[in-house]
């Protein structure tokens, strides 16, 4: 992609040339030895949904007709499931027992943590141990917030993921995450506002921005 979408943009609907985007994401499955074909995505909506994986919603689309949700879920060996985020944070929860393998993805945002998309994306895999890794996303450094965000958050989870007006979405998140079963959380707290060589940006660039993301798969 070209400048404001310079790097490998995954996101359509800013304004970058579909033809790209559905370029970039072949070239980032197959870097990750992912069929690009069989890989799938949502129509993401800030919110609690959650959708179990089909290769009927692919990343070589437009994705204009992809399910609405927040959360991918699968079972299935080798099925690639990928989400996009641009400040929000990227999650990726494994079944890690030895017991039959599961994984899902999320995107999570202050919307969706706080309507119970970790205990919804989590559910289908409490059969077992699991493991999650937290993505990079806005940091409490950059994420100013108002009293009608930092209120609930302050409810459920306590002072400490609020630092004077800002939120630590990070810190939130793990609770939540550690708050239905998850045993294991690992944390790569790099601001995406902070970091503009590495990552776009809603909040630091506006609308008109790209897309980074998290993609995996049981291998």
């Amino acid at each position: 992609s070209e400048d404001p979408f310079e790097s490998l943009n995954l996101g359509i609907l800013m304004g970058d040339e579909p033809d790209r985007v559905i370029e970039n994401r072949r070239r980032l499955c197959e870097k990750v030895g992912a069929d690009p074909e069989r890989a799938t995505m949502l129509w993401q909506q800030h919110g609690p949904g959650v959708v179990k994986a089909t290769e009927n919603h692919g990343v070589m689309t437009a994705g204009f007709d992809h399910p609405p949700g927040d959360a991918l879920w699968s079972d299935e060996p080798g099925l690639a499931m990928m989400l996009i985020t641009a400040d929000c944070l990227p999650v990726a929860v494994a079944r890690v027992n030895g017991a039959s393998p599961a994984l899902a993805v999320l995107h999570i945002g202050w919307r969706g943590l706080l309507e119970g998309i970790a205990e919804s994306a989590l559910a289908p895999l409490l059969t077992g141990e699991l493991a999650a890794v937290i993505g990079p996303g806005i940091g409490p450094c950059c994420y100013e917030v108002g009293d009608e965000v930092a209120r609930p958050f302050r409810e459920r989870f306590g002072d400490e993921v609020l630092h004077g007006r800002n939120l630590d979405l990070y810190a939130a998140t793990e609770k939540a995450l550690q708050g239905v079963g998850c045993g294991r959380v690992e944390r790569v707290e790099m601001c995406t506002s902070c970091n503009p060589d590495l990552f776009f940006s809603h909040r630091r660039d506006g609308r008109r921005t790209g897309r980074q993301g998290v993609l995996a798969r049981i291998g």
